[in-house]
């Protein structure tokens, strides 16, 4: 099925072609005409699926149908995001997609951990379409930069991470500005129950889009677990990088001393690793970033900062060290490989003490994978002593209610009340 058949404008549909867009994936198929109709969308894809695409393509055709009048250019499209990363990527995707055109958007991306005064000139004179993390959003609407007042359609990409407590009062404050008659886009490849409701209580009746995983997408990723004690983790690792002439590999942890520790370790043992977080500028995430794309980096060790809104191409392993906090992250996490039909691995490290929280991951994902051992790493630890857990989660995220969950709680009822 070509985009034209999708309503898309002939124009679009080309500049779509043009960067190697030949089909509508499924959820382009099914998301583009509900974002064209106006209607509020609730949307969730496997990551790699096209969901950026899904929202960008419409989006620049609704600003073509209604192009801003002469000397004004108010806001009319806001899409947030979570992190630099994926505001730089949403960014670049929806100006290649509006090169081609004759009449072009302006569109601003804006981000913390930079200065904000080359993001203030970019807004001069306005912008018809800004992508913008939360907190940089509201910096510029503190200096008064631009305004939410004329904004017609709002996206959230990833948007159960910023649905999350943690972003929770800045959206707020972000929507307090916002008209009420706009059309509202929420995208990501999940969704927890309790963010899904607070979800449908911020659109107006939205329609509902799940694309879910094709058995193909499935099996490109092979996933592998392999049990190692605590302290053998390093050692493992390097081992299989070298036995199997892995070039490039993404490896998470649980924290950005952990990534800076393993990467200096690995690099002492003549692997060409180094670290990527959160606390590093935005600059050198950015040339960390590009020299691994490149190859210059044989391992990128990261926290969960790189489990969303980060595309490399052709990528060939994903190495949890770490267990992930919950079955979510573990999805985010390994969608980092098999990406646009390549083959990937995804490698969990299992110990003793994590044990229970691998089997709860494993029940939730479907999973019964086979325990791995690598000879001369068998372990030898014994797991710990059990811990009261009446409801039996094992501590993973999402099952027990939490300090935020129950927070989002009190919220919810406050607003029904």
């Amino acid at each position: 099925m070509p985009f034209n058949a999708l309503g898309l404008a002939p124009s679009l549909a080309q500049a779509a072609a043009e960067l190697g867009f030949t089909a509508p994936t499924p959820i382009q198929t099914e998301a583009m005409p509900i974002v064209l109709s106006g209607a509020d969308l609730l949307a969730t894809a496997q990551t790699g699926s096209g969901k950026t695409a899904a929202f960008a393509l419409p989006l620049l055709q609704h600003w073509l149908t209604h192009p801003p009048a002469a000397g004004s250019r108010p806001l009319q499209t806001l899409v947030l995001v979570p992190t630099r990363e994926l505001a730089a990527q949403v960014g670049e995707v929806l100006r290649s997609l509006a090169q081609p055109l004759a009449q072009r958007p302006k569109i601003v991306v804006a981000f913390g951990g930079v200065s904000i005064n080359p993001q203030m000139m970019s807004l001069r004179g306005g912008a018809d379409i800004v992508v913008a993390t939360p907190g940089r959003l509201l910096d510029l609407m503190d200096n008064n930069a631009l305004k939410l007042g004329g904004v017609r359609h709002l996206v959230l990409d990833e948007a159960d991470r910023l649905l999350d407590l943690g972003f929770a009062d800045e959206l707020g404050r972000i929507l307090a500005h916002m008209p009420n008659q706009r059309q509202t886009l929420f995208f990501s490849a999940t969704f927890a129950p309790a963010v899904e409701a607070l979800a449908h209580q911020m659109l107006r009746d939205p329609q509902r889009v799940d694309v879910p995983a094709m058995a193909s997408d499935v099996a490109v990723i092979k996933q592998r677990v392999f049990e190692v004690d605590d302290k053998r983790r390093a050692q493992l690792l390097r081992q299989l990088i070298k036995d199997n002439g892995w070039e490039r590999v993404l490896v998470f942890v649980a924290s950005q001393y952990a990534a800076e520790h393993l990467a200096a370790k690995l690099h002492k043992g003549d692997v060409f690793a180094t670290s990527f977080h959160g606390g590093l500028s935005q600059g050198a995430r950015k040339q960390t970033l590009q020299e691994f794309k490149e190859k210059r980096w044989d391992v990128l060790v990261t926290t969960d900062l790189a489990a969303r809104g980060i595309h490399i191409d052709q990528l060939p392993v994903v190495v949890n060290f770490d267990l992930p906090r919950s079955a979510i992250d573990y999805t985010h996490r390994i969608g980092r490989t098999g990406r646009a039909g390549e083959s990937g691995l995804a490698i969990s490290f299992v110990t003793a003490a994590s044990a229970a929280h691998w089997r709860l991951i494993e029940k939730r994902q479907g999973l019964s994978l086979p325990r791995e051992h690598l000879a001369g790493f068998e372990p030898a630890e014994d797991a710990p002593a059990a811990v009261h857990d009446p409801e039996g989660t094992g501590g993973i995220k999402g099952k027990r209610p939490s300090k935020k969950d129950k927070l989002r709680a009190a919220a919810t009822q406050k607003t029904d009340s």
